[in-house]
C-alpha cells in the first residue's frame, strides 16, 4: 500500500513537472525568448538620408549634411571621469562662457544616470567632432546623421518650407514642399541589432541584424533658379521703396501650370525658422486670402465675351455717372465718367459703373457658374501644404450690390495663386490648369514625372483673345503704361483694393497689384506682383506695375526674347 501510495505520489509530480515545462516552453516560450533578446540585444535605429530637391537646371535648393550625434556610456566611467569628460566636453563645443557652463552642467546630470547610454548633444559637425576625438576622452562616442541644409539660405524660403520636429522628436517637413512630400522626402529608416555585455556594450563577436536605412526621394522641381533670384531682387527693392507691410509675387507658365518663381516678404531662414517669427512661415501667395480689385475684371469680361453678351465695341449706357444700386452708389475709382464707353474702355480704364453693366449682361446664374469654373470654389491644388481655400458664398445669399462690387474685384475674398491660374487660362487659350512646383519624383533609378494637367476649359480660344487684346491696350494706354518696356507686346491689367476693416474700407489701405503675361501672343509666363498696404502710393500703377515690368525687363533678356517693334 505503502508503494502505491509513493507510485501514485512520483506520477503526481512528474505530471506537474512536465505541465510546468509545456507551460513555459509552449505557451510562455515566445515572451521568454523576447526578454531574453531584450536583456542582451540592443537595437539602434539608423536615421534615412532626407531627399533632396533641385532647381530645373539641376542646381540644389535643399540638401542633406553629414552631422553626428554625441553620446556617452555612463556606467563605463567613475565620478572623477564623469567630471573630467563633461569639463572638457563644455569646453570645445562651447561657443562662449555663458554656453560652456550650460554645457557642463547638462553633461553632467546626464552622465550621472544609472544608464549604459545617453545622448549628449546632436548634430555637432565634422569639424568639432574631430576636435571632441583628439581629447582621447572615454565612455563617449559617435552616431552618424543628418541635418537639412539650404545652400540658397533664405532664396525660395516660402516655397520650401523647413524641417522641424514633431511631437517624438522625429524630423518632419512643416510648409511648403517640404511639407506636402514629407512621406517621400523623409525616406524610411534602418535598424541595426547587436548583442550587448553586462555594461551595455556591444560584443564584437557577437550576433549582428538589422536592415539597412531607405534613402528618402528627390524632387526635380520647375522653378527657375534664374527667374526666382530676379522676382526675390526686385520684389524685396520695392517693398522697401514702396514702404509696403508685405509682398508676393509668383510666375507661372500658362500651357502647363509650372511654377517657375514664387517669393513672399517678410522672409525666414528655413535653417533657423525657430529665430523667426511664425507669422513668416506663412506662404502669402497660397495662403493670404484678399479682395483683388480690379485685376479680376478681366475674368468677369471674359465670361461675358464668351458667353456672347458682350462684345469689345459694346457700348456702356449706364457710364455717364455713378450707379446706384439699392441704396449704393458705385463709382470710378477716379470720379472720372465717360459715356458710351466700349468694353475695350472699360478694361483701359478700370471704370466700375462699366463693370457694373457687364455684370448685369452677364446675370448672377452665369456670373457664379464662372466663378466656380475659374476655380474660386476651392483649392487649386497646387503641391505646398499651406495651401488655404476662401469659401465661395453660396448663391442664394447673393444680393444685386454683392454681384455689382464683385464685378470689379470688391467683396470677394481669393487667394494669389488663385488669381494667377484663373488668368492663364486667358493667356493659354481657356484652359484652366493645374498649378504645380514638383516636375518630378526620383526613386533610385526611377522616375516619376507629373504632367501637367488641365483641370478644365473655361472659355473658348476666341473670348481669351479678344480679352488678351484689351489687356494689351490696358497696358499701352492705361494708368501704367509709363513703366512699360518699349517695343514689347504685353497684356496685362492694375489692382488697387481697399482692405475691409471692422465692418468698412478703410481709402488709406489697400492691396496694390499687376497681373499681366508676357509675350501677349504666345505668352513664355504669367506673373502676379502684390504689394499689401504700400505707403508711397495706394495704387497698383505707381507700385506693382513698375515692378511688374521691371521683372519682365529682365525676364525677356534672359528667355532671349526681342522687342517686336
Amino acid at each position: 500500500m505503502r508503494l502505491k501510495i509513493l507510485r501514485i505520489f512520483f506520477l503526481i509530480f512528474i505530471a506537474l513537472i512536465i505541465s510546468r515545462l509545456f507551460y513555459w516552453q509552449m505557451l510562455r516560450g515566445d515572451f521568454l525568448a523576447a526578454t531574453a533578446d531584450r536583456q542582451h540585444l540592443q537595437e539602434q535605429l539608423q536615421p534615412a538620408t532626407r531627399g533632396q530637391i533641385y532647381f530645373s537646371d539641376g542646381s540644389i535648393l535643399a540638401s542633406s549634411q553629414l552631422v553626428f550625434n554625441l553620446y556617452g556610456l555612463p556606467k563605463t566611467l567613475s565620478e572623477e571621469q564623469k567630471k573630467q569628460v563633461s569639463t572638457k566636453l563644455a569646453k570645445i563645443l562651447a561657443n562662449d562662457e555663458t554656453e560652456e557652463i550650460s554645457l557642463k552642467q547638462s553633461f553632467s546630470e546626464s552622465l550621472s544616470q544609472d544608464l549604459y547610454w545617453v545622448q549628449l548633444k546632436k548634430n555637432i559637425d565634422l569639424t568639432l567632432k574631430k576636435k571632441v576625438e583628439q581629447s582621447n576622452l572615454p565612455g563617449i562616442g559617435f552616431q552618424n546623421t543628418s541635418t537639412r541644409f539650404y545652400p540658397e539660405g533664405s532664396s525660395s524660403a516660402k516655397l520650401l518650407g523647413f524641417v522641424g520636429s514633431d511631437a517624438r522628436g522625429e524630423p518632419t517637413g512643416y510648409f511648403g514642399i517640404e511639407g506636402f512630400y514629407d512621406g517621400e522626402l523623409r525616406g524610411v529608416p534602418g535598424a541595426a541589432i547587436s548583442e550587448k555585455d553586462v555594461f551595455g556594450l556591444p560584443i564584437l563577436i557577437g550576433r549582428f541584424l538589422g536592415n539597412s536605412p531607405k534613402d528618402g526621394k528627390n524632387l526635380n522641381l520647375n522653378l527657375d533658379r534664374v527667374v526666382q533670384y530676379t522676382v526675390e531682387k526686385y520684389l524685396q527693392e520695392s517693398m522697401e521703396r514702396y514702404g509696403a507691410k508685405a509682398a508676393s509675387a509668383v510666375v507661372m507658365e500658362p500651357y502647363t501650370g509650372a511654377i517657375l518663381a514664387l517669393a513672399a516678404y517678410p522672409n525666414y531662414d528655413p535653417l533657423r525658422f525657430s529665430n523667426f517669427p511664425k507669422d513668416y512661415y506663412k506662404n502669402a501667395v497660397v495662403a493670404d486670402q484678399y479682395e483683388p480689385g480690379s485685376t479680376f475684371k478681366v475674368l468677369v469680361m471674359s465670361a461675358a465675351i464668351n458667353e456672347d453678351v458682350v462684345k469689345s465695341d459694346t457700348k456702356c449706357d449706364i457710364c455717364s455717372g455713378p450707379v446706384q444700386v439699392n441704396d449704393y452708389s458705385i463709382r470710378t475709382w477716379d470720379n472720372k465718367y465717360r459715356p458710351g464707353l466700349t468694353m475695350t474702355d472699360v478694361i483701359i480704364h478700370s471704370d466700375n459703373t462699366g463693370m457694373v453693366f457687364t455684370s448685369r449682361k452677364l446675370g448672377l446664374d452665369k456670373f457664379y457658374a464662372y466663378l466656380q469654373k475659374f476655380g474660386f470654389d476651392g483649392s487649386t491644388d497646387i503641391d505646398l501644404q499651406d495651401e488655404t481655400a476662401p469659401t465661395l458664398r453660396p448663391k442664394k445669399n447673393w444680393r444685386e450690390i454683392d454681384l455689382a462690387t464683385t464685378s470689379f474685384g470688391q467683396g470677394i475674398a481669393i487667394t494669389p495663386i488663385q488669381m494667377v491660374t484663373a488668368v492663364s487660362a486667358i493667356a493659354n487659350g481657356g484652359n484652366l490648369m493645374e498649378p504645380q512646383v514638383v516636375k518630378s519624383i526620383v526613386d533610385g533609378n526611377s522616375t516619376f514625372e507629373i504632367k501637367p494637367r488641365v483641370i478644365r476649359n473655361v472659355i473658348s480660344e476666341n473670348a481669351a483673345q479678344v480679352v488678351k487684346e484689351m489687356m494689351v491696350k490696358a497696358v499701352d494706354e492705361g494708368e501704367a503704361k509709363f513703366a512699360k518696356p518699349k517695343g514689347f507686346k504685353i497684356a496685362g491689367k492694375t489692382g488697387t483694393a481697399q482692405i475691409p476693416v471692422a465692418g468698412h474700407y478703410d481709402p488709406t489701405k489697400t492691396i496694390a497689384s499687376f497681373i499681366g503675361f508676357a509675350p501677349a501672343d504666345h505668352p513664355k509666363f504669367v506673373m502676379l506682383v502684390r504689394f499689401d498696404q504700400p505707403s508711397a502710393s495706394i495704387f497698383g500703377a505707381e507700385t506693382a506695375a513698375p515692378t511688374f515690368f521691371k521683372i519682365t525687363q529682365d525676364l525677356f533678356t534672359y528667355y532671349k526674347i526681342a522687342p517686336e517693334e
